[in-house]
């Protein structure tokens, strides 16, 4: 058969890698919970109110990856692996480092570089999360807290925004992998109010509404490759929420008809 005959039309909706992010309480682990069929890995040990199926608390980077190995070995009908969290990911992830050099800490490690040695565990980590999608047809949510920290925009002056609460190098490689790093947050206006004497107080107001926001802009970092509205303002029940979510990605939308996905005729 020619190589023609193996080209494909059209898109080929892989299960999603996504990196939901954001402050506590705003609702990222009851969002991700009414994701089809869902199994948590809990590092966070905070699953129990939510009810999603999930492993015993993940207390080792050794946990997590047994956790992983599990899903591919055994036959099960989850369709959704969701991490909680990254963060906590990351503290597991510098103890097996550590462990690995045969030092206390990574920050023991000169110049820094235990933290790029890091990125070894991590890509072990997200190789599972990949063969999990590709062998198992899971969708991989992985769960993360947010930082506000300095950026150096090199086309202005610098400013602070939210970023997943990361070191610098484990986020750079997460948002490379994700197909989609969302920043969940709450909807805030501001008010000025006039102090007299030609000082001015501004004053931020909410009223509990929630917003993604799906692409980068000053105030966080975000990205997706589903051409998603850079906003998305977010209904209050988790899973009317994730509903709503689910309706702007492709695999889950099931927007794109599986018969433009056929080979060309050589």
């Amino acid at each position: 058969m020619s190589l023609l005959g193996s080209v494909r039309r059209g898109p080929d909706l892989k299960p999603p890698r996504i990196v939901v992010y954001g402050s506590h309480g705003i609702g990222k682990s009851s969002l991700a919970a009414h994701a089809p069929d869902p199994i948590l890995i809990d590092i966070e040990g905070g699953s129990d109110e939510i009810g999603v199926a999930r492993f015993p608390v993940a207390s080792s980077f050794f946990d997590v990856i047994e956790q992983i190995s599990a899903l591919l070995k055994d036959e099960h009908g989850f369709k959704t692996l969701i991490v909680d969290s990254a963060d906590w990911l990351e503290k597991l992830v510098w103890k097996e480092t550590a462990a690995r050099l045969k030092v206390k800490s990574i920050e023991d490690v000169p110049f820094g570089k235990g933290y790029l040695e890091a990125e070894n565990e991590w890509r072990r980590a997200l190789r599972g999360f990949d063969m999990l999608r590709e062998k198992k047809g899971m969708s991989i949510i992985i769960l993360a807290h947010t930082a506000i920290r300095r950026y150096d925009d090199p086309s202005s002056d610098p400013y602070d925004r939210n970023q997943i609460a990361l070191h610098k190098a484990a986020s750079a490689l997460v948002q490379e992998w994700a197909d989609a790093v969302l920043y969940y947050g709450w909807k805030v206006t501001t008010k000025v109010s006039d102090a007299g004497f030609g000082r001015r107080i501004v004053r931020g107001k909410g009223n509990g509404a929630r917003l993604i926001h799906t692409e980068e802009r000053p105030a966080a970092l975000a990205k997706n490759r589903y051409s998603m509205p850079d906003v998305i303002e977010m209904p209050d029940s988790p899973e009317e929420a994730w509903a709503h979510l689910a309706s702007h990605i492709p695999f889950f939308s099931k927007q794109v008809s599986s018969n433009e996905m056929q080979p060309v005729e050589a």
